[in-house]
């Protein structure tokens, strides 16, 4: 019996190919090397010509096999892998896979009369036969579990593979066996990845090369994969843009938005956000997203039409009033297809948010939504609305589509978060950015605030964010907790610099408080510096004696 799932309705497992392989190791002079083998040359196959670890699909007679395991039984193996039973069958078909097709044997008994009969095996003799005719006990013990990976959805010849990794056997070489591998080589991970090399390499094994390229030994690897609990699954998903489609890993920006897009692998959605491309992310909102890229707005400010399907439509952040803005309201209203805009929605007054507020109200004389900018700097002064909402007011958009304010001030003072109450969808401006931490600059800034917002997000039932600058996001709790650890993290950082320094300036504090930043980049850390420090002033952990500053 095959390997049992826990959940064997999982849609992301349904036609998917039960695989085990094997990451073969070596100390060498420069660091740990690896086995790569270059697969054979075949029409229409994904895999041919890439560069590998050795491994390949479970065989219905690897269960046979458990009682010649030398290391944990079904039921241990099966814990660790979170599979309901049978995960033996995946160590045991990595054993035999690594046999067939580089030579090397995990196993203990007269290993060199059975590996003499491995062109037998290769041609289809029953490797559970070698192993009685041999009394061979398979080295299991020395496979150590490392991580899982599915083949994207919408790939006609799925795999869900789990990898190990394992020091090269003692006294043995690998060969090659000119079928399955064509050529082996060892490469440090490194050496692997060089561009100059030019090496065919699937996005697994390109990301496993650079996770075993973090250590400096073997024995390293093997303990950090054996202290691992419950490893994640990684599944990447086919997405596009002008030139193409190609796999999306789970930690690209547009992975969860591909998944929600897309989740049967079609590979028509984007990666990447061009400017004025209108993408409808749901019946009820489509995002048009600005020509204003840079440092400090990522791939540029999402503007999001939001409405009831057909009925009239809501748009919030329209971006900023420069040259490109024709252009984009433009891009808008040709996403509305005719419907009309009622009102214009913002989050937050920032050059960046709000200003083309002005031009769009002349073209659909819609109701301004939001709250006026409470200090100049930065700030659009212009943006007057007709409606300041109150903290949990509610904006009716037609049958089945409410938008709710919620007052998240910290990076604005001004700040309004919309939850979309229908989906669970909230639009957080720049209160939550993707891939980054948002400045927090005081006066019109305030940590506290700021940590006080995060803290009442938490309270809201939510399943995705959408943000003022990037992709969809999921697990929208999770991100709230790590942005709250971050900030809190930061602020002890700020304590013991104090400890450490001593009496000194705020800008004294930045090497150290961000030494994990680039220095060009210390200019802003200085101002979320000054609105943590503005935050234990308050609480008077910090003193500040005529611009020293000092432990409270």
């Amino acid at each position: 019996m095959p390997p049992i799932p826990l959940n064997p309705n999982d849609p992301d497992l349904a036609g998917a190919r039960l695989a085990a392989s094997v990451v073969v190791l070596r100390d060498g002079a420069t660091g740990p090397e690896v086995l790569m083998l270059r697969r054979a040359e075949r029409d229409g196959d994904i895999r041919s010509g890439v560069w590998v670890f050795p491994g390949g699909v479970l065989d219905a007679t690897d269960g046979e096999l458990h009682a010649r395991c030398d290391g944990e039984d079904d039921a241990a193996h099966s814990t660790r892998l979170g599979l309901a039973r049978g995960a033996l069958d995946y160590a045991v078909a990595a054993v035999r896979e690594c046999f067939e097709e580089v030579g090397l044997l995990f196993a203990h008994g007269p290993l060199q009369a059975a590996v003499a009969e491995r062109h037998a095996v290769q041609r289809g003799e029953d490797f559970v036969a070698l192993c009685q005719r041999h009394d061979l006990r398979l080295a299991t013990s020395a496979l150590v579990y490392h991580s899982h990976w599915l083949t994207p959805p919408g790939i006609a010849k799925r795999f869900d593979t789990r990898f190990y990794v394992a020091r090269l056997p003692e006294g043995q070489q690998p060969q090659a066996d000119e079928g399955e591998a064509l050529e082996i080589a060892w490469l440090t991970p490194a050496q692997a990845l060089d561009k100059e090399r030019h090496l065919k390499l699937l996005p697994v094994t390109r990301r496993t090369l650079q996770d075993l390229g973090r250590f400096t030994s073997v024995q390293a690897i093997l303990d950090e994969a054996a202290a691992r609990v419950n490893p994640p699954r990684h599944m990447p998903r086919l997405g596009c843009n002008a030139q193409g489609v190609r796999p999306v890993l789970p930690d690209e920006w547009a992975y969860a938005e591909i998944g929600r897009l897309d989740p049967q692998g079609r590979g028509d959605v984007w990666f990447e956000l061009p400017p004025l491309r209108a993408v409808p992310l749901s019946e009820r909102v489509t995002r048009v997203t600005c020509a204003n890229g840079s440092v400090m707005t990522g791939p540029g400010t999402n503007t999001y039409l939001i409405g009831a399907p057909g009925g009239p439509l809501a748009v919030l952040d329209p971006g900023p009033d420069d040259a490109d803005t024709e252009a984009h309201l433009e891009a808008v209203l040709q996403a509305a297809a005719g419907r009309p805009i009622t009102r214009i929605v913002v989050t937050h007054t920032h050059k960046d948010h709000s200003p083309a507020v002005q031009r769009l109200r002349m073209l659909t004389g819609a109701t301004l939504v939001g709250l006026a900018a409470r200090h100049p700097e930065w700030q659009d002064t212009l943006f007057a609305p007709d409606l300041a909402p109150a903290d949990g007011e509610r904006l009716l958009l037609g049958p089945g589509c409410t938008l709710r304010a919620v007052h998240t001030p910290g990076h604005a003072a001004n700040h309004v978060c919309w939850l979309l109450e229908e989906e669970r969808l909230l639009f957080t401006g720049d209160h939550v950015m993707q891939g980054s931490t948002v400045v927090i600059n005081p006066p019109d800034g305030d940590m506290a605030a700021y940590l006080g917002a995060l803290e009442k997000l938490l309270a809201i039932e939510l399943d995705w964010f959408a943000p003022g600058h990037g992709f969809l996001m999921a697990r929208p709790h999770d991100e709230l907790r790590k942005l709250i650890a971050h900030r809190l993290a930061r602020e002890a950082k700020v304590l013991d610099a104090l400890r450490t320094l001593g009496p000194c300036t705020d800008e004294a504090l930045v090497p150290t408080v961000y030494g994990d930043v680039p220095s060009s980049r210390h200019a802003l850390a200085l101002r979320s510096l000054r609105a943590h420090l503005g935050k234990l002033l308050a609480e008077g952990r910090v003193r500040d004696d005529a611009g020293q500053l000092r432990l409270g």
